[in-house]
């Protein structure tokens, strides 16, 4: 293990930061913003705003401003970005670089942070090899003076790719994309009822001009019948291929036909598709009542999703490390996410790879061209592929394996998603099958019965469990259950569910010895809002929980506002895990979050308290305190809420809010929807391989410690993990991990939040380079 490193070492003293937003504006960015200023000035560095971008730059003056803690306050909300952007013809020319370089050595600014796309980072990187050529220049005009020239004699350059598209190559998620899918996602889920009603098929338009993410990924979260982006261009003869699809889905009982268009979407001869070409082309051959809608603007616009200010969050604060470590050898880097670890990437070799996805494309390369947008993108489109089309029987391979389903502890958003992914690929894969209803109590009663294709169709976009799910453990129906998978003839077993899921398969493992019928491969897929599941970082539902309460805190917070001097207390779910609680006070910009995993005593409850009364006294007069349901038996939602009533008094008053089930409910979130569809289809294959493997004499006998894994996400993978090897990273009594990556972000939502703390950066300051994948062979 490395030594800890924290940046009390690392001083921002004398140095000054410049933040602007550049290029198109996308949700997320403010929350960027608001990092960089407050990690700034925490590290005693000079922050400034940099107004309307570059032309803010060129013009100077009143477009340079320092700033202070409040005036990033109540930003994190907000779409857009409050410090405006422009696009900048000046700033194009070496005559406008010189004015920016003579603007920014005026304030002292050495330090740039650029939230924008490829355009606006290539210009910034142009801007740092021109900079010391341009104080010279500007020395020479008798605009500064030699000693400002070995001051500032080097600019230091971060990026933070800002664009709702995801079109920047060396990061799995842009600032703004995922918003953009949340106001995608609305708008299909809001359409589909009413294509219902009428068997209509409507056409969606989505932003996208040289890049198909946005198109892909709603087109796997809803389900969608075709998808036609840049990248992946259909083949000759596509408009037959569509209306046959379109019609078999008619002849499925299927009541409507959704069409998404990237708005680049091209043919294989580069010729452009547009959705007024499809929607013609359906009516014509097929003679279906059909609409288009352009989503346009509206994917840019609201606020920004949990994922999104969390995600710009962590960059802010990445980028201003970033800036303090820089040397004048540094290349120019731009801060990004692979997986869930976030990582330093030399901003041009990010462009480069950008820049060539275009020329691939531009030269009909097209497989070059998904290959080289990265890992995530590649995956989408080929889960894509296998769960929109369904093949003819005749051309399915036939195992005579049978492959049982079943969802396991509380309801989460996006299970529904992972059961249809499983029962698709299943099927292609030339599986049976079937369906147990409410969990393993269902499973004893023999509850089962086989799922075809059609069963599952628009489940994508289904809250809850439609197959019904219960927390029992099979503990008490070992021997019921054995008979029913006897009976059924049961090779492999794909559990989607929480803690319970984990705690249910390691009994079966256990059980092996006295039961034969458990001796199969068996796969959990993590999903509870709690996401307190050993193996992984992240569980299925919950972003979606986490969105739902960041929406109820924007709420509270204006109410807050109104009222002035007023502090709310609110309660969320999770167990004895805080992840809800703590990810939820960093995504809503809370003063506090109490959690069991990190110990409070009532000197800590004064010290809060005492923090609010001192904020009262700013211009910020609201306060929102978010306690986990199970972080102290003692200091309970009352206790909390009647201490800060007293002490409070004459000063602030206090309201609490316990949330409740409501944290459960509701659609899925883009990112439930797409994460849900991708594992799940990743575990079944998985299953499908180790039922070959395992396949001896006529029957499947499995019995190895790695017959039975949880498949999770850890750091940058997706990784298949022996439950026995989870066993002693568990805390059973808790239900919850022993180790939680997420405790490392929790000195950030403190930092952000005004309180002194150390931060462990032990996994910053390593610049890594892009992978580049090789190219395909003709």
């Amino acid at each position: 293990m490395p030594d800890k490193k924290f940046f009390e070492n690392l001083s921002g003293g004398g140095k000054a930061i410049g933040v602007l937003t550049s290029g198109g504006d996308a949700q997320g960015m403010n929350a960027a913003v608001r990092a960089v200023v407050r990690m700034g000035i925490y590290v005693e560095a000079k922050v400034y705003f940099i107004y309307e971008g570059y032309e803010g730059m060129v013009d100077g003056g009143e477009n340079i401003v320092e700033v202070n803690w409040e005036s990033v306050s109540s930003i994190l909300q907000v779409g857009g970005t409050v410090i405006g952007s422009a696009r900048c013809k000046a700033f194009r020319t070496r005559e406008g670089r010189l004015k920016a370089a003579c603007n920014l050595v005026k304030c002292g600014i050495t330090n740039l942070c650029v939230i924008g796309g490829d355009g606006s980072l290539t210009g910034a990187n142009i801007f740092r090899t021109e900079w010391s050529g341009l104080l010279e220049e500007l020395a020479s005009q008798g605009e500064i003076d030699e000693e400002a020239i070995k001051k500032y004699a080097y600019l230091n350059i971060v990026g933070m790719v800002g664009s709702i598209d995801n079109d920047f190559c060396g990061t799995d998620m842009t600032i703004g994309t995922d918003s953009a899918l949340h106001r995608i996602i609305e708008v299909v889920d809001a359409i589909m009822t009413t294509a219902q009603s009428h068997q209509r098929t409507f056409v969606l338009e989505v932003m996208g001009r040289h890049c198909g993410y946005l198109a892909l990924v709603s087109a796997l979260a809803c389900g969608a019948d075709y998808v036609f982006i840049p990248e992946y261009p259909p083949e000759e003869g596509w408009e037959d291929h569509m209306c046959s699809r379109l019609s078999e889905n008619r002849a499925r009982k299927k009541r409507l036909n959704i069409i998404i268009v990237a708005e680049g979407a091209i043919d294989s001869n580069n010729q452009p598709i547009t959705s007024e070409q499809v929607k013609d082309l359906v009516v014509q051959r097929l003679g279906y009542d059909t609409r288009v809608t352009i989503l346009g603007h509206v994917q840019r616009g609201g606020t920004p999703s949990a994922f999104d200010r969390i995600l710009a969050s962590r960059m802010g604060v990445e980028a201003v490390l970033a800036l303090l470590e820089a040397t004048p050898e540094t290349p120019a880097c731009v801060v990004s996410l692979s997986g869930n670890q976030a990582v330093r990437l030399p901003l041009m070799e990010c462009v480069q790879m950008t820049q060539d996805v275009q020329k691939a494309m531009d030269e009909r390369k097209f497989s070059d061209a998904v290959q080289l947008r990265g890992r995530s993108f590649q995956n989408n489109l080929n889960t894509y592929k296998l769960l929109s089309t369904k093949k003819a029987a005749s051309e399915l391979p036939t195992t005579n394996f049978n492959v049982a389903v079943l969802n396991v502890g509380a309801p989460a958003a996006g299970m529904n998603a992972a059961v249809r992914s499983a029962v698709r690929i299943g099927i292609t894969e030339g599986h049976k099958m079937f369906a147990v209803t409410d969990g393993f109590e269902g499973f004893s009663k023999g509850q089962i019965k086989e799922i075809s294709w059609g069963d599952v169709g628009g489940w994508t976009g289904q809250g809850g469990s439609i197959l019904g799910t219960k927390r029992t453990l099979p503990a008490k129906y070992m021997e019921k259950i054995a008979e029913q998978m006897r009976n059924n003839n049961i090779n492999a077993l794909l559990v989607i569910g929480g803690f319970e899921a984990f705690e249910s398969c390691v009994l079966l493992a256990e059980a092996r010895a006295r039961f034969e019928e458990f001796c199969i491969p068996i796969c959990i897929v993590p999903a509870t809002i709690s996401n307190n599941v050993p193996g992984t970082d992240l569980s299925i539902g919950a972003d979606t929980s986490l969105n739902a309460i960041v929406e109820t805190c924007d709420r509270i917070k204006l109410s807050a506002s109104g009222t002035k001097r007023r502090v709310f207390i609110i309660e969320t779910m999770g167990g004895y895990c805080g992840y809800l609680a703590n990810m939820g006070a960093l995504a809503a910009g809370a003063d506090a979050a109490y959690i069991f995993e990190e110990k409070f005593d009532i000197r800590e409850l004064q010290a809060n308290v005492e923090h609010l009364t001192e904020k009262m006294k700013t211009g910020i007069q609201r306060g929102l305190v978010l306690r986990n349901e199970n972080s102290s038996e003692n200091y309970t939602t009352d206790f909390i809420y009647q201490l800060y009533s007293e002490e409070g008094k004459g000063v602030f008053d206090c309201r609490k809010n316990v949330l409740g089930h409501m944290q459960q409910g509701g659609a899925p979130s883009p990112f439930d929807r797409n994460f849900g569809t991708k594992i799940s289809a990743k575990a079944v294959l998985w299953l499908s391989k180790k039922l070959k493997d395992s396949y001896r004499r006529g029957r499947v006998f499995a019995n190895t410690d790695d017959s039975v894994c949880l498949l999770g996400m850890r750091r940058r993978n997706l990784i298949f993990q022996p439950v026995n090897e989870l066993k002693d990273e568990t805390d059973f009594e808790h239900r919850i991990p022993k180790e939680q990556w997420w405790l490392k972000l929790r000195p950030l939502m403190k930092i952000l939040a005004k309180y002194k703390t150390s931060y462990d950066i032990s996994d910053s300051g390593q610049l890594e380079h892009v992978h580049r994948p090789k190219p395909v062979e003709a």
